[in-house]
């Protein structure tokens, strides 16, 4: 098994620390991307241990299936991370899972390929799904969306400030043709927004939008968790490492819901009952990456990671 060179896993190693591994343990890495936090769990765990890694991305599948092709530890499932509890359940672990690591976006190679529509400073078709095999192109949604919809994506998923102008003004350009690479709608987006934020493309936050919306990460990203709780054995832990404060939000709330069980009383009832165990603590506050991190991978600056735990 070789190390792939080829992409940087933010907060690696404290995602490794997070996990808290044990040698024997059955691990999923929800979101294999490029294999950085699977080949670093693989490295600390016994020839008795497992990892389950999942994508949507039929890319990053053949990648795991080359770099681990002579791994017997490892398993590689084509799948959104939504399916999590299914691909558990076919390999048998539902109940007996040690950790679970989502890391959540899109991965340097996918920003870095212009022809996935990723990245505004790449020329490419305007794709942008994470799964080239199924749903549309931001292009082809785009020929036929009214600018409130437009507006309102702009806005609720890349929490755009002046969300309204752009999208009326990418509305009339689409009018006079269609828009169908990302340097065409960069362009558009750029000369719309009227106020520039330092350091940043006044792109980045519509482009962000279109991603979100039309891979419906943050629904995805809430079935995912769902399902976290009954994967993992007492005492294992959930790991989730986001990008923005969309994803972290749902995060946050859903470790929040979980530790804060309501009891409902029975009418009669003397004695009040012992409160329902909750089925996920959170371990210690949340971590964001070292300035070294950062200056060595830009692209940590935003990461932020949470951490729960499964009681005993």
């Amino acid at each position: 098994m070789t190390k792939d060179q080829g992409h940087i896993s933010v907060l690696r190693n404290e995602a490794i620390v997070a996990l808290n591994l044990k040698a024997d343990g059955v691990y999923i890495d929800a979101t294999f991307g490029r294999g950085g936090h699977s080949y670093a769990i693989l490295n600390e765990l016994s020839k008795d241990g497992r990892v389950l890694a999942l994508d949507c991305d039929a890319q990053a599948v053949e990648h795991a299936q080359r770099l681990f092709a002579d791994e017997p530890r490892f398993f590689i499932r084509q799948c959104n991370f939504s399916e999590i509890g299914k691909a558990a359940a076919a390999l048998g672990v539902v109940g007996t899972v040690d950790g679970i690591l989502f890391d959540l976006g899109v991965s340097s190679p996918q920003l870095d390929q212009a022809g996935r529509g990723f990245s505004f400073d790449r020329d490419g078709p305007l794709d942008m799904r994470l799964d080239q095999a199924r749903g549309r192109p931001v292009s082809e949604w785009l020929s036929e969306v009214a600018a409130e919809e437009l507006a309102i994506v702009f806005k609720e998923y890349g929490e755009e400030r002046y969300a309204k102008r752009i999208a009326a003004k990418v509305i009339e350009a689409r009018d006079r043709q269609i828009i169908s690479t990302t340097r065409e709608l960069a362009e558009i987006i750029k000369l719309a927004h009227p106020r520039w934020q330092k350091g940043k493309h006044p792109a980045t936050r519509c482009f962000q939008a279109l991603r979100i919306f039309i891979n419906r990460e943050l629904d995805h990203l809430q079935q995912a968790l769902d399902s976290c709780a009954d994967l993992l054995r007492p005492g294992g832990r959930l790991v989730v490492i986001s990008f923005h404060s969309l994803e972290d939000r749902i995060v946050k709330r859903f470790i929040r819901g979980k530790i804060e069980s309501k009891v409902t009383v029975p009418r009669g009832l003397p004695v009040q009952p012992a409160p329902v165990a909750p089925s996920l603590v959170k371990i210690g506050r949340a971590i964001k990456p070292s300035d070294g991190e950062i200056s060595s991978n830009p692209r940590a600056r935003s990461s932020i990671m949470r951490i729960a735990e499964k009681p005993l």
